[in-house]
């Protein structure tokens, strides 16, 4: 198998009857832009790259005005948690602050205590009430308490050097400072940024960005990956870094901007997005007439597309993901090390693995293996160290990345039972025994969900082989659980639900499945790859379903904010979308214009065509090179050369999706065609 088709991980079928008609997806990377959209509503575009005023004196004038302030209601509410002692001791200290008696040494400790939750409670109350004032904890009169200190927020360590004594003997310790003791008090911790990128994985993106500022990859914190065949912009944070610092890197990047600079207290964790705004442009429309066209795209946004997860989910190598999370789930270590390792026909690692098949040369194959290729090289460099013991070769693949093995395998069964219950039964009506999520208070005979320990928040479009830093990102934030249920009799005839509520579980041991035929696809597909949902073939619990909550997707997706126009162009590198960065540079010619290069970097055509699918190399981003080295044309070759055609009509969508949608699945709803990248590079030769 060379690379993986829809029926193979159970994409099916199609919510409407109308025809299909042709197009190409992502002839160009302009033709495929994602706007992240934030827990808060805001889509997030790149609007400038310039750097906010960092006034030192800030911190002196914000703690002026505060003392000013009466605290009557503070005080009030620091009562209520901490109790009369301390909210008195507190009280008398703010008003020796407000006196201006404010030693810099001056501080008070408030009462001891062994519960970290209270304690905690009140750290972020200072931090977000009285952030004039710092805290930290201090060791309590025994081995079983703590105490919390507290002083003016006056910053550094009051002048008197570095290192001068160690860290537990220092009266004078920086307060919250993570190991900084030189980060000024008045900025949030970390520094949030909009990231811009063309044709880049995220990781490896931050990857760079890392190596560039010299930071570790953890620093970085961010929703969701994006798709690498694309335009994309994201929120990112990073762990105390000057905005000018990166603001610099700009002029030494290509294919990627960053700015939007603010600073914050928290970082971004996975999940913490509401989902993604996509404008796609489909070309080279061919149809029986515009009236089918315009048929279908007002059918996809009434009706939706059923929620499949993409090939994306499934990765690009000759191995689907979901192959090796079947081998996995059964135990068997050494058949998995070996699709992971093993040549295959069409792969462009087939040369390499064939040499170390034959020969047994690690260090020699290590050397010529692309650090991208993460799964591959920490196998290796495990066998390397233990030889035969292939389990602990397994878990030394970064985590997010092999555990999306077997999150593959539980969206392969997803796929086929969605498929099933769209054949049988339709897509207008609620049948018995469907799930759904509850909409009435009782729910005495409804069992909870819970999000898998890995969802791909914001990864709607992420290839997911041989892409992967080795990047520590936070657990998913906890979800409140949605509680689900089986419609019954009573509830098909009061007619409160509607196809719009329907769930699919994805397997695990927290998940009910449907109370109809479609439960049993489940079980049927499982024990035909000698997989048991129930019970555990073997004891390491991260290879195994029974181990995992499991989660619950909706089985048809609305396209929200749903548009779409028919386009009509003569030149297929012409782009029919712009993107943040262009409008940008649209918007401040006059400053450009002295930079040849920089100029150069922002030309429309001056971005990769996607015709052959090409992967920009990391030499490609940081060398200082002029507009042709970014694999971009020159513009009169665009306009005179053979990109010029007869007059040709592309269809352009936006809209907005939820963070685990595909929209490639939207897409694909309207063509009736696949969206495989192999499909669509032969359409656009």
């Amino acid at each position: 198998m060379n690379s993986v088709e829809e029926s193979d991980v159970g994409i099916l079928c199609y919510i409407s009857q109308l025809p299909g008609f042709s197009g190409i997806l992502k002839q160009r990377y302009s033709d495929f832009i994602v706007n992240e959209v934030g827990l808060d509503g805001n889509v997030v575009h790149l609007t400038s790259l310039e750097v906010p005023p960092e006034i030192s004196e800030e911190k002196e004038v914000k703690t002026t005005v505060q003392l000013n302030h009466n605290y009557a209601t503070e005080m009030e509410s620091f009562l209520a948690l901490a109790g009369d002692s301390d909210a008195e001791k507190l009280k008398s200290f703010v008003i020796q602050i407000a006196s201006h008696v404010n030693d810099e040494d001056m501080s008070i400790v408030l009462s001891p205590s062994s519960d970290k939750t209270h304690r905690t409670a009140i750290h972020n109350f200072f931090k977000q009430k009285l952030n004039f004032l710092v805290t930290d904890t201090v060791d309590g009169p025994d081995s079983s308490s703590k105490c919390i200190r507290v002083r003016l927020n006056a910053g550094g360590n009051c002048g008197k050097g570095r290192n001068t004594k160690k860290r537990k003997d220092r009266v004078d310790k920086a307060y919250d400072s993570r190991g900084s003791d030189s980060w000024p008090e008045h900025l949030g911790k970390f520094l949030r940024f909009h990231l811009y990128k063309e044709n880049k994985d995220t990781q490896e993106t931050l990857g760079l960005l890392g190596r560039m500022l010299g930071v570790q990859p953890r620093s970085f914190g961010f929703a969701g990956t994006k798709d690498k065949r694309s335009v994309s912009t994201q929120r990112v944070t990073v762990f105390k870094q000057r905005a000018s610092r990166l603001a610099a890197l700009n002029e030494r990047l290509i294919g990627i901007k960053v700015g939007d600079f603010c600073y914050v207290n928290d970082g971004l964790v996975l999940g913490q997005l509401q989902g993604n705004r996509f404008t796609v442009t489909l070309r080279g429309i061919i149809a029986e007439s515009e009236d089918i066209i315009s048929a279908s795209a007002t059918a996809l946004g009434k009706h939706g597309f059923i929620n499949y997860f993409g090939l994306q989910r499934f990765g690009s190598s000759s191995v689907p993901t979901h192959l090796i999370g079947a081998t996995l789930l059964r135990g068997d270590w050494k058949a998995a090390v070996s699709m992971i390792l093993d040549p295959r026909e069409g792969d462009i690692l087939t040369h390499l693995l064939e040499y170390y098949k034959e020969s047994g040369d690690i260090e020699g194959t290590l050397r010529q293996l692309s650090r991208h290729l993460v799964a591959e090289r920490a196998i290796l460099q495990c066998l390397k160290k233990n030889p035969g013991n292939y389990l602990q070769a397994l878990m030394g693949i970064p985590r997010t990345l092999r555990m999306m093995y077997i999150h593959g395998y539980q969206s392969y069964l997803w796929n086929h039972a969605a498929s099933t219950r769209v054949q049988k039964y339709g897509f207008n009506q609620v049948i018995l025994g469907d799930l759904v999520y509850c909409k009435e208070q009782d729910t005495k005979n409804e069992k909870g969900s819970s999000k898998l320990e890995f969802e791909d928040g914001g990864s709607d479009e992420v290839d997911i082989n041989g892409h992967f830093d080795d990047i520590s990102v936070t657990e998913l934030p906890a979800e409140r659980n949605m509680s689900v249920k089986a419609l019954n009799e009573d509830d098909l005839v009061a007619g409160n639900y509607t196809v719009d509520d329907i769930v699919l579980p994805l397997p695990g041991s927290r998940v009910i499945y449907p109370l109809n035929d479609i439960g049993k696809v489940y079980l049927d597909l499982a024990k035909k790859d000698d997989i048991s949902l129930t019970e555990s073939a073997h004891n390491t619990k991260e290879f195994s379903i029974t181990n995992m909550a499991g989660s619950y997707r909706r089985l048809f997706q609305k396209p929200k904010d749903f548009e779409w126009e028919l386009l009509k162009y003569t030149d297929r590198d012409m782009p029919l979308a712009k993107t943040d960065w262009e409008i940008i540079a649209n918007s401040r010619p006059a400053t450009l214009g002295c930079n040849k290069k920089l100029a150069g970097m922002i030309q429309f055509d001056s971005l990769p065509k996607l015709d052959k699918y090409e992967d920009a190399t990391e030499a490609s981003i940081e060398k200082e090179g002029t507009e042709n080295e970014t694999g971009g044309l020159k513009l009169e070759e665009t306009i005179n050369g053979p990109s010029s055609l007869e007059n040709q009509t592309a269809l352009k969508l936006s809209f907005t999706l939820p963070a685990s949608s595909y929209a490639t699945m939207a897409i694909r709803e309207l063509l009736k065609t696949s969206t495989s990248v192999a499909f669509h590079k032969a359409l656009n030769l």
